[in-house]
This record gives structure tokens, C-alpha cells and sequence, in this order.
């Protein structure tokens, strides 16, 4: 390739990248009157600065390659900063290695932007092997904070075994999102933790954590749902006592794993809760996300829960990486009310749902919570259908 041909196709290649970072996106009509979706991810691998995966000099890349390339982009934590949202977006190299990278928008719709470099974080003496799935908590205590899965190899597998894996809560905060204090690892009685999420206010004047104890890296073993402690000090993370406060249900969406995505929002009704559920299929694990409310005083206190899920994967966000599968662990409240909701599908790219806080509510208080037995399903239903058709017959639908 000459010089003249490698400035040629480097132009078209910013041409084309900016045409898909400035692509408007388009709310899709079809609604079950709890949130819309929109047409388009907001954030793909193609989505990442050229300048991340291309060596852009001729002298040393005269073919224009990717030197570092980009898997997916997906599991981004989520909040308003400097009157943007902003995204800490799990980035997956072709390398498998994750990094999170902050990506910015005027409205959280479209239009999202990656910062220039991705997100530096500081090591414990024990260094991370891997990162990701990125909490953002703007805490009352000033500061905000990125809770983060910290994945390192087993030291007691064999050595035949190269995948085996001990995941724990990484803890981190910061003021500008670019300069992080990296905090010690959480510590809990549990062997492993995996998506954690730190509560946004003091409770009893602790720090309180919404956990997910497992006994092994995939398999939850005794740990049986999302779990609740305190800690005094986050400079020294302990938690000496777990509760449960949402169980695995045998034959629900949440029968093999669940756990919290993003922090809970502050309602006048009390705590709203979005968390993933995993259930398996003759395809393997499906996860949908579902949606609780807890007590305003109490967070660890449940006062509402609607049976079946809330979100669940659609279409081509059935396909990826990690197939049937969607994920959040970010959203955003506005102080009109609107929720953003942020999804990733199937390990791969990032989405957005949009609903109101009001709407949210009614559904956390007025869905049935799950009958547990076809017998009770179907009778929830036969009071649904009948109620109907005397509203049809009125009517005279």
C-alpha cells in the first residue's frame, strides 16, 4: 500500500467511524407499556477509538492493520456527570482481557463517545488477572465509587486446570472518573463474590453492600441468592454477617443465580431494585433481568416483588458472544422522573431502555408476584381474563 492509498483509506476509515458515533437512534413503537427499546446499540466494538486498535504511522503499519483489536463492548456501570451521562464501559480486547473506559453522552440515547484513554486502575499487592462488570455509586460520603468483579487464577487448582478462577469485589473511587484510589478487595465469608454493589447512603452509619456469595467462579454451591451486610470502615472492607434478602427459587427465571445489577434508585415508595436472574435451557444459561422494591428504612427489607422478568433478550440481542443472555448494571435517574435503563446483550454491545420512575412503581406493586405452580399461575390469570372481559363486554369490544 503506498502512502497516498494508507492517508486515503485512514480518512474514509474516520469518516466512517464518526458516521456511527453521530447515528441518531430511533425509540422502537412497540411497547409493553413498561419501557421502550431503541433500534440501535448504543455502543458496539466498532464504537472504540480507531486510535486503540490501529497503529496509525505508515512507517511501521503500511497495511493500516489492527494491531490491538476489540472484542465486545458490554456491563457498563452508569451515571450523570457534569450534566452528561457517562458510561464505565467493559471493554474485551481480542486478547480476552477486560478494562473499563468511560463513554460519555449529551442525552444517554445516542451520540456516545469514548474518553481518549481507558480507565487506569491501580493494583493490590495480589494483581488482578482480569477486571470488569463496573458498578458507579455516587456515595453521600462525597466520593464516587467503582465496584468491580476482580478475577484472578485459582491457586489451589491443579495445574492441568487453566480456567479455573477466583472472582472477588474490587473497590475503587474517585472525583473525575479518571484518577482512581484503589481500596482493598471486600472481604466476606464467602469463597467468592460476584457482583457486588455498594449502597449509595450510610445504613446504621455503616457501609452497606448488596452481595452474591458463591462457592466456586460459576456454580453458586451453597450461596443461594443476593445477599445484604454491613461494614464499618471502606478503607478496611469486612463483612462478617450476610443475609439473604432474595432467594434462588427452584422453576423461576432466578433458579440457578441471581444477583443486584446497579445500585438501587431512591423513590418516595421505597428502594428500587434492578438484578439478573439466571435460569438453564437444553441451549445453556438464559439471563433475564427482573425488577424488586425494598424498604425505604430498611433496603434490606423486600416490599415488593413481581413475578417473571422485566427485560429479557430480543431478536439480535440474542446473539453473541454469550448467547440468550442480557445484563445491566447501570441506569440512571433524571430528575423529570425518566429512567435510562442500560443493557448489554449476550456478552457483545450496550443498549438502552427508557421509563419513568412512575411506571416502575406501578409495575413493582401491581404484577403478580410468581405463583410458583402452574395451578397458581393459571388461577392468577383466570381473575386477569375475567376481569377483562366484563371491562370488554361494557365495551362491547
Amino acid at each position: 500500500m503506498t502512502k497516498s492509498v494508507f492517508n486515503k483509506r485512514l480518512k474514509e476509515l474516520f469518516e466512517e467511524h464518526e458516521k456511527l458515533i453521530k447515528r441518531k437512534n430511533v425509540r422502537i413503537p412497540k411497547i409493553n407499556g413498561v419501557f421502550y427499546r431503541y433500534k440501535y446499540p448504543i455502543l458496539t466494538a466498532d464504537h472504540t477509538p480507531l486510535f486503540w486498535r490501529y497503529d496509525l504511522n505508515y512507517e511501521t503499519n503500511p497495511y493500516l492493520m489492527e494491531r490491538m483489536g476489540i472484542n465486545a463492548t458490554f456491563n457498563a456501570g452508569a451515571m450523570e456527570f457534569n450534566g452528561k451521562i457517562v458510561l464505565a464501559v467493559r471493554v474485551e480486547g481480542a486478547d480476552r482481557k477486560s478494562f473499563i473506559a468511560i463513554a460519555e453522552s449529551p442525552d444517554g440515547i445516542d451520540n456516545f463517545k469514548f474518553w481518549d484513554h481507558p480507565v487506569k486502575m491501580p493494583e493490590t499487592d495480589n494483581p488482578d488477572i482480569n477486571i470488569y462488570d463496573m458498578r458507579l455509586v455516587k456515595h453521600e460520603d462525597g466520593w464516587i465509587y467503582g465496584i468491580f468483579c476482580t478475577e484472578r487464577k485459582d491457586p489451589d487448582a491443579p495445574q492441568t486446570d487453566t480456567s479455573a478462577a477466583v472472582a472477588q469485589a474490587g473497590i475503587a473511587r474517585t472525583k473525575d472518573l479518571i484518577n482512581w484510589e484503589r481500596l482493598p478487595d471486600l472481604k466476606t465469608k464467602s469463597p467468592q463474590q460476584r457482583n457486588v454493589v455498594l449502597h449509595p447512603e450510610f445504613v446504621n452509619g455503616k457501609y452497606a453492600f448488596y452481595t452474591r456469595p458463591q462457592d466456586g467462579f460459576i456454580t453458586t454451591g451453597t450461596g443461594s441468592g443476593i445477599g445484604w451486610g454491613l461494614t464499618d470502615s471502606i478503607e478496611n472492607p469486612v463483612i462478617e454477617e450476610e443475609k439473604i434478602i432474595d432467594e434462588r427459587v427452584y422453576h423461576t427465571i432466578k433458579e440457578v443465580k441471581n444477583g443486584l445489577g446497579p445500585a438501587p434508585i431512591k423513590t418516595e415508595k421505597g428502594w428500587l431494585q434492578l438484578a439478573h436472574g439466571v435460569r438453564n435451557t437444553a441451549a445453556g444459561l438464559r439471563y433475564v433481568l427482573y425488577l424488586f422494591l425494598t424498604d425505604l428504612k430498611d433496603p434490606s427489607k423486600v416490599i415488593a416483588c413481581p413475578g417473571g422478568y422485566f427485560i429479557a433478550p430480543e431478536g439480535e440481542e440474542r446473539v453473541g458472544d454469550v448467547s440468550n443472555v442480557v445484563f445491566s448494571n447501570g441506569w440512571v435517574k433524571k430528575d423529570n422522573g425518566d429512567v435510562l435503563i442500560y443493557y448489554a446483550s449476550s456478552d457483545t454491545r450496550m443498549h438502552v431502555a427508557h421509563t419513568t420512575v412512575e411506571k416502575l412503581l406501578d409495575y413493582v406493586f401491581n404484577t403478580p408476584e410468581d405463583g410458583l405452580r402452574s395451578a397458581e399461575c393459571v388461577k392468577q390469570r383466570y381473575e386477569l381474563i375475567n376481569k377483562n372481559l366484563q371491562i370488554m363486554k361494557k365495551l362491547k369490544i
